[in-house]
């Protein structure tokens, strides 16, 4: 399961362009990165010169969601599914997601970009784990200038990448939602399934299998 940290704030803050910016550090580092973006706008474009989505992809983001209330892009109507759920579900093969808004996302941390301390999400929102501002003496830890890219980037990898490389065998959603399980549980898992599939005798190398059950109707 890959690491997820969104960067939230005020409508034109500046959370496009840091998070792109910060995307393309990361990939030139070495690491796939995914963005979701969700927004409070209907009828926008995606992905054409100019657009929030296409300046994530020009950063080298591999994958780019829209998340609004009348589509998400793959263009369907939106599932109201949280940003973990779109995280593990569509980026499973990424390194990191970074995702852009969903202030009140659950269990994930969170970079505010700060322009007016007045309009400071810190107090209301859980998750904030750094501030990046333009502003001068700014309470707290992790704290950086809205220009201190790199510094953001490496944060970021020193605290949510150390374990590239070492990924879950099996990864457990129910009602779309990740359960962990430890160790012992996704070896055993991961054999059986393997194992009946080995038995499918398929023609093609089979590197990784998605198993999903629907209970009812």
């Amino acid at each position: 399961m890959a690491p997820i940290i969104t960067f939230i704030g005020w409508h034109d803050s500046g959370k496009t362009t840091l998070a792109s910016r910060v995307v393309s550090c990361l990939t030139g580092l070495g690491y796939r990165v995914a963005v979701i973006k969700s927004t409070s706008d209907e009828g926008i474009p995606f992905d054409t010169p100019g657009t929030d989505t296409h300046k994530h992809r020009q950063a080298g983001a591999v994958g780019v969601m829209l998340v609004a209330p009348d589509q998400m892009v793959l263009q369907t109507a939106n599932p109201r599914l949280s940003l973990r759920t779109l995280a593990h579900r569509f980026f499973a093969d990424v390194d990191l997601v970074v995702g852009e808004g969903f202030k009140t996302a659950r269990k994930v941390p969170k970079i505010e970009v700060l322009r007016n301390l007045e309009q400071s999400l810190r107090e209301e929102v859980q998750g904030i784990v750094a501030v990046a501002t333009d502003l001068d003496n700014v309470p707290g830890d992790n704290v950086f200038a809205l220009d201190a890219v790199s510094e953001i980037a490496h944060f970021i990898e020193k605290r949510y990448l150390r374990d590239k490389g070492r990924r879950e065998m099996a990864t457990l959603l129910v009602n779309g939602d990740r359960v962990p399980i430890k160790s012992f549980v996704q070896e055993a898992l991961s054999g059986s399934v393997q194992g009946f599939v080995s038995s499918l005798k398929l023609s093609d190398e089979v590197r990784e299998i998605e198993l999903r059950i629907k209970i009812g109707d």
